[in-house]
């Protein structure tokens, strides 16, 4: 079962999709009516479009083409998924750009840069920001279009077990990201000699092991720094970095912005908007149905 709330109106529209589907449950047909980058903020499914497959896990990203016919499975996971839609008007596309290669990108890994973008994006989903959704949605969708114009993915052939395998892993390495997972620990886990582990997660995932636990840990510290008071360090820790100027660094890296300039957007603080977006904005070639005071630059 499938469920949509609109959140959100206008160039940027938001929908909160919140799927309850299981294995047993049969995939049917459906079709994109128009661009969208949605991001997977909890449990995993399988997509497939114009005959690639996907495994999406959380912090992953599902991009969407108009006319595009697509299937969502649920082999790997008996507890669905929920996920965080933007979708884009013509002109927020044309403001945009981006060749048409980019949005026919299908699924994309987690990545750090998407990843604290669609927590902050969740967060005031939920009420708990006060930063504008149609802002966050742009910023995010604007990224993803920085990102994919360097960027050459496509997924590679892999068995039902390999990929259940592989999303498993990544759950249990979701669950576990605070604590020392080291490459035996997650082989051991998986059942695999590591050698095999570290091939058969990045061939599914599109990440390696390490990676898909950093960028998890980057995810849920996004999540407190946007919704939760604790300094810095304490954030930094809980979440299982064990050093703090690593983690600044780190985290800067993939939002662009320090911690504490990330907080304080998520508080209402719209100077630290991406400067392309306050650009598109400012020169008429998207309208939105109110005019946000953006940004300058990052940090």
């Amino acid at each position: 079962m499938l469920t949509a709330t609109e959140l959100q109106s206008g160039p940027v529209q938001v929908v909160d999709y919140r799927c309850t589907s299981n294995p047993e449950d049969q995939p049917y047909p459906e079709l994109h009516e128009g661009y969208s980058v949605a991001y997977v903020r909890k449990g995993s499914f399988g997509y497939r479009v114009r005959g690639a497959s996907y495994e999406l896990v959380a912090g992953s990203v599902l991009v969407g083409r108009p006319g595009d016919e697509f299937l969502c499975t649920h082999d790997h996971h008996v507890c669905g998924d929920e996920c965080l839609a933007f979708h884009l008007s013509e002109a927020c596309i044309a403001a945009l750009g981006g060749a048409e290669r980019i949005w026919s990108s299908g699924g994309l890994p987690p990545l750090p840069e998407l990843m604290v973008l669609g927590e902050l994006a969740q967060t005031v989903a939920e009420g708990r920001s006060d930063a504008g959704l149609d802002e966050v949605g742009m910023c995010f969708a604007n990224r993803f279009v920085e990102l994919m114009a360097g960027r050459k993915h496509a997924p590679q052939a892999t068995t039902g077990p390999d990929r259940r395998r592989a999303v498993e892993a990544a759950m249990w390495i979701a669950a576990h990201a605070p604590q020392d997972i080291s490459l035996d620990n997650a082989a051991a886990e998986a059942g695999l000699s590591p050698f095999h582990f570290l091939r058969l997660f990045s061939r599914v995932l599109g990440v390696t092991p390490h990676q898909y636990l950093v960028r998890s840990r980057l995810r849920h510290a996004a999540r407190l720094l946007a919704d939760d008071g604790r300094p810095v360090t304490d954030v930094a820790y809980d979440v299982g970095f064990a050093d703090l100027s690593n983690f600044v660094r780190t985290f800067h890296r993939a939002a662009g912005v320090s911690p504490l300039a990330f907080r304080r957007a998520a508080k209402g603080d719209r100077k630290i908007f991406q400067e392309r977006i306050a650009s598109l904005l400012d020169d008429g070639r998207l309208t939105t149905q109110r005019t946000p005071s953006c940004m300058t630059t990052l940090e």
